[in-house]
């Protein structure tokens, strides 16, 4: 144990490194995610038949399909198309991209959860489709979908590990190059394990906080756990 602490210590600030880039790309995912997702679901809701098969077969490929394999099509697949992204900015990407389809299923779900009579309401009192949509449904939708939707962002941070794949140099590729430095992939890895939990139990705490704050009380959609 106490070999186990001294490591820890000793690579502390490149754990607290790795950290900070973790939480970066996880945030940043998950707007680029939350933006789109939002669009998606808008889509399959009240799109144009073209436009929901679309959405749809958006959501069914990139759910459908490794995150992994999304990201080396990204980093190592577009030059060959002549477009060239950073390490960064690929990881951003995937991250971001993957994350839409799974939040357009949470706030999908939350949009229809409302119902129809909202619609006729906002519409009966001469309000446009969209003035009801953003003004009328949207404000409840995502009250409602926060408990739901607050298991991707912690399903996200954890994610962003395999970013170390590109040579992102997130918590994941600190703990790998303690483990090669101090020739304990056990300690080393075990460390990286303990720094993703504390992450984990810090941001849980911020969501159930914001679940509190924006619960409507009666009107709740089942959570799954992460």
């Amino acid at each position: 144990m106490s070999a186990w602490i001294s490591l820890f210590q000793r690579y502390w600030p490149d754990f607290l490194k790795g950290a900070g880039i973790t939480l970066e790309l996880t945030f940043v995912g998950l707007l680029i995610g939350f933006v789109l997702g939002l669009l998606l679901a808008l889509g399959k809701v009240y799109g144009s038949t073209w436009l929901r098969r679309l959405c749809t077969g958006y959501i069914e490929v990139f759910r459908g399909t490794p995150l992994l394999v999304q990201l080396f099509l990204i980093y190592y697949g577009l030059p060959s198309l002549g477009i060239t992204l950073d390490q960064s900015t690929a990881a951003y990407a995937a991250l971001g991209l993957n994350s839409a389809a799974y939040q357009a299923e949470y706030l999908r779900g939350a949009i229809v959860a409302i119902g129809e009579s909202q619609m006729i309401a906002g519409r009966s009192i001469g309000m446009s489709r969209w003035q009801t949509i953003f003004q009328i449904i949207l404000p409840q939708a995502l009250r409602l979908a926060l408990p739901a939707w607050s298991n991707e962002p912690i399903s996200l941070l954890k994610t962003t590990g395999v970013v170390f794949l590109i040579a992102v140099q997130d918590l994941m590729a600190k703990g790998k190059r303690a483990a090669a430095a101090s020739y304990n992939p056990i300690g080393a890895y075990l460390a990286v394990a303990v720094v993703y939990l504390g992450l984990v139990f810090l941001l849980t705490l911020v969501l159930k906080w914001a679940e509190r704050r924006t619960k409507i009380p009666g009107f709740e959609m089942e959570t799954k756990s992460s």
